[in-house]
């Protein structure tokens, strides 16, 4: 059991439900604690009831959040919901409608009118996220009544864990303007030094990110993954199954057959092998100078290009797909597939300009089909 690993991969361990997990990740804290602080900038929040290591990114990324939710809404959902828990004891019942009346009241945002279909439906995604969350348990009823009837009740109780979802925050957030200042705030009237929040920054994109990218001659993250490279992934290494791989203009942490590090690609499912092919058609026209690189190893085409490139791969390739994805139209499947490779990294889309640009990380991966025997089903390899 790698305990540095399970708190990576968790939001929380809590004591009420992994009672076993929860004491051997405990014991195992001593020398984890040292390094998360220090490198990572983290904490860890241990309490008679949970374990949690306080995960923030080195940078944003377009698959953070929480994917359960489709808008805006539900996050500000999720805020009330929290809100109205924090004034709730332990164990302490409630019924959904003084939940609903309190969103009423206090979202500020905009009016919520429950008799509109889609504000309960975005309600329901936000306290199946809490159950799951075991933010509060349901004691009778379903939250899907609701969605039929906005006078349905559900009972639920408190489970006290809530107070421990968001992050504490070193000043008041009401003075924040952006989101970046959400971003930057913890080292904000915190520890100034440059080298240790240049550390802390660059350690956590390495774990939390596809890749690291140089972004231009002077990137100072990727300059200093450059000069400390043995040192980064000697201490990776010395807590977790993986590899650091650093190329001109990019770093990637490279997970072994042991780990369980988060999601990790290639997956086994068609999606990956399809990104595969993708990567593989990609380095194919490279070779044969049908695609130009840029001087930091990218590539530009615009969302046309990159699309006609994605129905060649389908053209060429989907018989060996799954009926899922050979029943998708041309429109449909290349929504997909742009989507996906966006969310893992491999591209940026801008979709004002209708610009994409596909990462460096392109090069590393690739796939193809072959035939064990005359006759077999093809495999991806």
């Amino acid at each position: 059991m790698n305990a540095l690993e399970i708190l990576l991969n968790k939001r929380w361990i809590l004591k009420s439900t992994e009672r076993d997990l929860y004491y051997k990740v405990k014991d195992q804290l001593g020398p984890i604690k040292k390094f998360v602080n220090e490198k990572l900038g983290y904490q860890i929040i241990m309490t008679p009831n949970l374990i949690k290591l306080e995960k923030l990114p080195g940078k944003p990324e377009i698959w953070m959040g929480i994917g359960a939710f489709t808008k805006t809404i539900e996050y500000g959902f999720l805020c009330m919901v929290l809100m109205f828990l924090e004034d709730k004891e332990v164990e302490e019942q409630f019924v959904l409608s003084q939940l609903t009346e309190y969103i009423q009241v206090n979202y500020k945002a905009e009016r919520v009118d429950w008799t509109f279909y889609t504000n309960r439906r975005h309600l329901i995604r936000v306290l199946k996220f809490c159950v799951e969350s075991n933010l509060m348990k349901i004691n009778d009823g379903s939250e899907e009544s609701f969605a039929g009837d906005a006078s349905e009740e559900v009972l639920y109780e408190n489970t006290g864990i809530s107070k421990y979802f968001m992050r504490v925050f070193p000043r008041d957030i009401m003075d924040f303007d952006s989101p970046k200042d959400f971003y930057a705030s913890e080292w904000i009237d915190g520890n100034e030094d440059r080298g240790v929040i240049r550390r802390q920054r660059v350690y956590r994109r390495i774990l939390m990110s596809l890749g690291v990218y140089r972004d231009d001659e002077d990137d100072d993250d990727f300059l200093y993954i450059k000069n400390y490279r043995n040192v980064i992934g000697g201490e990776l290494e010395s807590f977790l199954d993986c590899s650091l791989q650093v190329h001109k203009t990019s770093a990637y942490l490279i997970v072994g057959p042991e780990s369980s590090l988060g999601r990790s690609f290639p997956e086994n499912n068609t999606m990956s092998d399809i990104i595969l092919l993708m990567c593989g058609l990609v380095r194919q026209q490279i070779e044969t100078e049908q695609i130009k690189l840029n001087i930091d190893e990218t590539i530009d085409m615009t969302v046309i290009e990159f699309e006609a490139l994605i129905e060649t791969c389908r053209g060429r390739y989907s018989a060996n797909f799954s009926k899922t994805y050979r029943d998708k139209t041309s429109i449909e499947f290349a929504s997909l597939i742009k989507r996906e490779m966006m969310w893992m990294g491999l591209i940026d889309i801008d979709e004002e300009n209708q610009n994409v640009v596909i990462r460096p990380i392109t090069g590393k991966l690739s796939g193809a089909y072959h035939s064990k025997n005359r006759g077999d089903t093809e495999d991806v390899e």
